[in-house]
């Protein structure tokens, strides 16, 4: 009877070992169903409790990296500074988890890098000097494992990187262009990409080029998902293409 008793009790334990093991992978699951409809900051403040949950229960490489690129979206998207470095230096926190867990795959690197970007750009360029070497060496290690990553991701970080950054600290616009002109090359229907080109196009007086890769966002369809950012491309390829350097040609 007694052994009949401890039969069962270790079937309970094993089934409830398994349900345990399931969720923190429904809960992923149901953080990137809310990612992939996120319209909104309240949809996107939903995936992140589901892959903070996600991480208390398994801290995995995959609610690690998912939760990093939450905090860049929310953080992007909150007004406040100060909220902005808290969020911005949590995603970092959680990317470089995901990094150590996983090394040798993209995402941790990627969203590393990318948070690390946001949270320099929120102190201001020459406050965040230091954080250069950092972005470059995550983005090359993408770049290495695997470089269609996000569209281009990487290439696009680092034109960024190379037209934001002084001269004397590493910046290139040539670099820039290199860089940007891959990233279109891997995802031509990235609005951001576009517009970083004709930023960097038009620091390079290439007036007419900017020009065409600006209208081509402008002509682009409107995406209604939230994430992708292509309605706030447009009204900034609207408002350079008002600049001066273009109107007076």
């Amino acid at each position: 009877m007694k052994a009949k008793k401890l039969y069962l009790l270790l079937i309970l334990l094993s089934f409830s070992v398994a349900l345990f093991s399931q969720e923190p992978e429904e809960l992923i699951s149901q953080g990137d169903k809310l990612y992939a409809e996120m319209k909104d900051l309240a949809t996107a403040k939903e995936a992140r409790a589901k892959y903070q949950e996600a991480v208390i229960k398994a801290k995995s490489y995959e609610a690690y990296w998912r939760l990093s690129r939450i905090l860049y979206y929310i953080g992007k998207n909150t007004e406040s500074k100060r909220e902005k470095k808290i969020i911005f230096s949590q995603g970092v926190y959680y990317a470089k988890k995901a990094v150590i867990s996983e090394p040798e795959k993209p995402d941790g690197h990627y969203w590393l890098g990318v948070n690390y970007g946001l949270f320099g750009e929120t102190k201001g360029v020459l406050k965040s000097l230091s954080l250069v070497k950092p972005i470059k060496n995550a983005m090359n290690k993408v770049i290495e494992l695997d470089r269609e990553y996000e569209d281009g991701g990487p290439d696009r970080v680092l034109g960024r990187v190379y037209f934001k950054v002084p001269g004397i600290a590493g910046g290139s616009k040539k670099k820039s262009l290199e860089h940007l002109v891959k990233s279109k090359e891997i995802g031509p229907n990235d609005a951001l990409t576009r517009c970083y080109l004709a930023d960097t196009l038009l620091s390079l007086k290439e007036v007419d080029k900017a020009r065409e890769e600006l209208e081509f966002v402008l002509n682009m369809e409107s995406d209604p998902r939230w994430i992708t950012g292509v309605d706030e491309c447009k009204e900034e390829a609207k408002k350079m293409l008002q600049e001066k350097a273009f109107t007076e040609k």
